[in-house]
């Protein structure tokens, strides 16, 4: 049995490969953003695009310098504060059927907001699962804490998608909506005993 007491050596082998993928997701991320900035056309998306990589770039730089040192990172891990209100356009109006594009030239914001969507998804899903097999409490710690900030971003993009009609979302009717709802009640009683 193998015992190093190095901070810098105390990763699993499980924790290294997840890790990998986590900083080889975050790098493909922002080379997107920095590939789709050029064709913004909306001033907003482009704002939130900036924002978003100013934010990923300094949490990938966090990640990095505790995987590295298995200590606490110089930066410790900020909070994603997004600056879209939290108004969801319910129902849904007609619209074209969607479909791949063709050619270069028909991505349109919609189609960067869905991409840029898809990054901050993947990423949510890769941490939080690099973060369960993490054996180096710092390095579950940073990548812990970097998941909210992934769904802070990602419903950042859905607010903006929603409010141009790119994402639309239904409701059902309130009487199911109701019904739904009151289908669960709060536990009571004390913990099972053996």
């Amino acid at each position: 049995m193998q015992r190093n007491t190095s901070p810098q050596f105390n990763h699993g082998a499980h924790e290294i490969l997840d890790v990998h993928e986590v900083l080889s997701a975050s790098i493909g991320a922002m080379n997107q953003y920095t590939m789709l900035r050029p064709i913004v056309q909306d001033q907003e998306l482009l704002d939130i695009l900036d924002r978003q990589y100013q934010f990923m770039q300094q949490e990938y730089n966090t990640t990095v310098d505790c995987f590295h040192t298995g200590q606490d990172p110089a930066v410790p891990t900020q909070s994603y504060m997004m600056q879209q209100d939290n108004q969801i356009i319910y129902g849904l109006t007609p619209s074209q059927p969607k479909k791949p594009i063709q050619n270069e030239t028909e991505i349109s914001d919609e189609h960067i907001s869905g991409f840029m969507l898809s990054c901050v998804k993947s990423l949510a899903a890769l941490k939080t699962y690099a973060a369960l097999e993490a054996s180096n409490p710092v390095v579950r710690r940073v990548l812990a804490d970097s998941v909210p900030n992934c769904i802070e971003m990602a419903y950042e993009i859905s607010l903006y998608q929603n409010k141009n009609r790119f994402y639309q979302v239904p409701q059902l009717p309130v009487t199911d909506m109701q019904q739904m709802k009151q289908s669960y009640a709060p536990a009571t009683g004390t913990t099972a005993t053996s």
